[in-house]
């Protein structure tokens, strides 16, 4: 069996993750704060597949869940054959209305737990000539909209470039961006989401699926659903300043609020 290790694992896209590799018969290794919501998910997905799922409390706006998941990560005896960067929040507010510890934190999460975490699996990873990371980022990656876009354009970018590095290495990396999702985002966040139309939410699920595909295919970006693979080809031919007017204005009538 391989192993795959999840970040933000208890809810929203991590769990989706964590509930198809055990269906698929990976071992887990589930990462996330809450110990006694990690040991009820790693319980019912052991009782339910079969597979072993090992809990690993961590939180990675400090330096030390950071350290925590390096750690095992690093494990030669029990190494890990695939990394879900998953783990993510939003901060409720525009530029300069959110406070800066706050801003910092972020970063701290998306960018350097993301790269810390990537370079442990991947020392192994390419020695072994195998293995797979997914970076989770999201469409807001190519929309300008303060703090969390840049933070996951900074997902995008890093993943696509480490993966041009490790070309030919057999370890294959991806940026993960998917749109809306009903998980517990908006929730932690303090965020409405009453405004935003049913058309643009996906299935974490059906969004899993499709982000597996495209790894299995040497993608190093997806984008899992044709509504906002059509939205971001858009964007790709409109100007930049217009696009900052747009998404201003649409994130205020249809962003979280």
């Amino acid at each position: 069996m391989t192993t795959a290790l999840i970040t933000g694992a208890t809810a929203g896209i991590g769990a989706a993750f964590a509930r198809r590799l055990g269906a698929d018969g990976h071992n887990l290794v589930l990462v996330a704060r809450n110990t006694e919501r990690l040991r009820e998910h790693a319980t019912e997905l052991h009782d339910r597949h079969g597979i072993e799922a090992e809990v690993l409390t961590a939180d990675l706006a400090t330096d030390r869940g950071i350290e925590a998941v390096e750690k095992r990560l690093s494990d030669r005896r029990h190494s890990v054959d695939l990394l879900v960067n998953n783990a993510g929040f939003g901060n409720k507010g525009r530029y300069l209305d959110v406070p800066m510890a706050d801003e910092l934190t972020m970063l701290k999460v998306h960018c350097e737990a993301v790269l810390r975490l990537t370079s442990a699996a991947v020392v192994g990873m390419r020695e072994r000539g195998r293995g797979g990371v997914v970076n989770v980022a999201s469409v807001a990656a190519f929309l300008p909209r303060g703090t969390y876009g840049a933070s996951k354009a900074w997902i995008v970018q890093f993943t696509q470039g480490a993966a041009r590095d490790l070309g030919g290495s057999g370890v294959r990396l991806m940026a993960l961006c998917p749109g809306f999702v009903r998980t517990e985002f908006h929730e932690r966040a303090g965020m409405g989401t009453d405004n935003i139309p049913d058309w643009m939410w996906l299935d974490a699920d059906k969004l899993v699926t499709a982000a597996l595909a495209d790894l299995a295919r040497g993608r190093t970006m997806s984008v899992p659903d044709p509504r906002y693979k059509a939205l971001m080809g858009a964007v790709k031919f409109t100007p930049r300043g217009l696009l900052g007017e747009i998404t201003s204005k649409g994130g205020r009538k249809y962003g979280p609020q």
